[in-house]
């Protein structure tokens, strides 16, 4: 495989260039587009009124260009108020190690973890432990078995998680198969705190809080102190939009480089894909075709969603009732076709 580096405050970065073309996707966009003319007004009041008759949808906002051009709010909190974002908390962990390597504190994706995690492996541990890298950690192909869906709810009651996730036993070798699992984004948070010596709280206010002007309240930890990484962290739909922004501008806010050059570009390169719904997933990003151009998104349970459309100056935030529900109610589905058949025309329309 060809490999890329990018330089980011003196530091290089490695990062392995894999096609999208590899998991059924097209070639990644060029990250910036000529601007545009706002929004087709019909087709837009005809996407609102469908996002208003979704009971669980609370609030929605739609930017073109970098200018909210619809944002409403149809129950629930208001729009600077933060809200649980579920497993979209894994688009904004992927965004703190990315500010990690460009300051040093981590060397690249194809850096070892083991140096930070070894004391917390198992006794007698597979060997395939001391192989994981921070990539296959933040693309989800550390190939150590699920801690989500049925195992969640022993691995949160457990007394420590890292221990817990990395005793998981290997359903593939690193780097394979994707594995959906909230254990291995949190092996992420670890990772950075053993290695900065801070808490993740800490880290994502330094790296994202304080440049793009939101505010990042705490959220749970592990009995160890190590914040949840990849699920319950909390921002507003404002916050959201200014962090989905912010890769649509390839990582630079208000002209100031707060991702590393080329971080978002590696970021949607899918590595693998979902057996769920077929989309590529590359950085703690999802990745799809909708209405004939590429899609990244960041997705949190019950529909805590940023959608990026690059070809089209587009960044969408909808937030969403996080209730469990007893089954899958649709109500994800009903939030990508409401992008792909209502707002994407819009933008097309108005372009």
């Amino acid at each position: 495989m060809q490999r890329r580096h990018f330089l980011a405050g003196g530091v290089g970065l490695a990062f392995a260039a894999g096609p999208l073309a590899a998991c059924g996707q097209s070639a990644a966009p060029a990250l910036r587009a000529p601007p545009t003319r706002g929004l087709d007004p019909a087709l837009l009041a005809a996407a609102l009124e469908q996002a208003g008759a979704l009971p669980r949808l609370h609030a929605l906002i739609v930017a073109r260009d970098g200018q909210a051009l619809a944002d409403r709010v149809f129950r629930g909190p208001g729009l600077e108020v933060p809200v649980n974002i579920k497993s979209a908390s894994k688009s904004v962990l992927t965004a703190v190690a990315g500010v990690a390597i460009g300051q040093g504190i981590l060397s690249g994706v194809d850096q070892s973890v083991a140096p930070f995690l070894s004391d917390r492996f198992p006794a007698n541990p597979d060997p395939r432990l001391a192989s994981l890298t921070l990539g296959h950690l933040l693309s989800m192909r550390a190939g150590l078995g699920s801690t989500s869906g049925a195992n969640y709810g022993a691995w949160v009651s457990s007394p420590n998680w890292v221990r817990h996730a990395l005793a998981r036993p290997f359903e593939s070798d690193p780097g394979g198969t994707l594995i959906y699992s909230t254990g291995t984004s949190h092996l992420t948070s670890a990772v950075l705190t053993k290695a900065s010596g801070r808490s993740t709280l800490a880290l994502t206010r330094d790296a994202l809080g304080e440049p793009l002007g939101i505010t990042v309240p705490s959220w749970p930890a592990d009995p160890q102190g190590i914040y949840f990484g990849g699920n319950d962290m909390r921002l507003s739909p404002r916050a959201l939009l200014v962090f989905g922004e912010l890769y649509r501008n390839d990582g630079l806010h208000e002209g100031r480089r707060i991702l590393p050059e080329g971080w978002v570009q590696t970021s949607w390169e899918p590595r693998g894909t979902s057996r769920y719904t077929g989309d590529g997933h590359g950085y703690g990003w999802w990745i799809r075709r909708a209405g004939g151009h590429d899609v990244f998104y960041a997705w949190g349970y019950g529909g805590q969603m940023v959608f990026v459309v690059p070809g089209l100056n587009l960044t969408v935030v909808m937030t969403s009732d996080p209730s469990p529900v007893e089954q899958r109610d649709g109500h994800v589905q009903r939030l990508h076709a409401l992008l792909a058949d209502g707002l994407i025309p819009a933008a097309e329309r108005g372009a």
